[in-house]
C-alpha cells in the first residue's frame, strides 16, 4: 500500500463516524433529553435523565472528537458501549437490517424500526480507529508531532 494511502486512509471513517455521533447527539439535544430519558426509562436504564444528559453530551462531544481525530481512543471505548447498549436492549429484536420494509401504500413503502446493522458498522468503525489511530490528518497525530519534536 502507498504511504500516501495509509496516511489518509481513518480520515473518511473518522469524518462520517463523528458526524454521525454529532448528528444523533444534537438531534436529543434539540428535542430535549428528557424525551430520551422516557425511552431510557421505559427499557429499564437507572437514572434515566441524567444517562440522556450523559449519553447526548458523549454523542456530541465524542463525536467532535472523533470527526476531529483527536483523543480518539478514549472516546472511542465509552462511543463501542453506548452503541452495544443500544444495539442488544433496542435493536437487536428487529434483526439485522437497518432498513426492514414492512408494507407497500400507495404513498409509497412503510419501514419498521432498524436492526443491528447500523450499530455494528459504527463498532467497527470505531474499533478500526482504535486498532489503526486516527491517521496523519488528526489531532492526535499532529500533537505527537509536535511532543516528538520538543524532546
Amino acid at each position: 500500500m502507498l504511504k500516501l494511502e495509509k496516511s489518509w486512509m481513518q480520515l473518511p471513517i473518522r469524518l462520517v463516524i463523528g458526524f454521525g455521533f454529532m448528528a444523533h447527539g444534537w438531534a436529543k439535544l434539540s428535542r430535549g433529553p428528557a424525551g430520551f430519558a422516557k425511552l431510557l426509562h421505559q427499557i429499564g436504564v437507572p437514572a434515566p435523565l441524567f444517562t440522556a444528559w450523559a449519553a447526548t453530551f458523549l454523542e456530541i462531544a465524542g463525536g467532535a472528537a472523533v470527526l476531529i481525530g483527536a483523543l480518539v481512543t478514549y472516546v472511542s471505548v465509552p462511543l463501542v458501549l453506548m452503541m452495544g447498549v443500544a444495539m442488544f436492549t433496542i435493536h437487536a429484536r428487529y434483526g439485522f437490517s437497518a432498513i426492514n420494509t414492512i408494507g407497500l401504500t400507495a404513498a409509497g413503502p412503510q419501514f419498521g424500526p432498524p436492526g443491528v446493522e447500523v450499530n455494528l458498522l459504527y463498532i467497527a468503525g470505531l474499533l478500526a480507529l482504535i486498532v489503526g489511530g486516527p491517521g496523519v490528518f488528526s489531532v492526535d497525530t499532529w500533537r505527537n508531532r509536535s511532543l516528538q519534536r520538543g524532546q
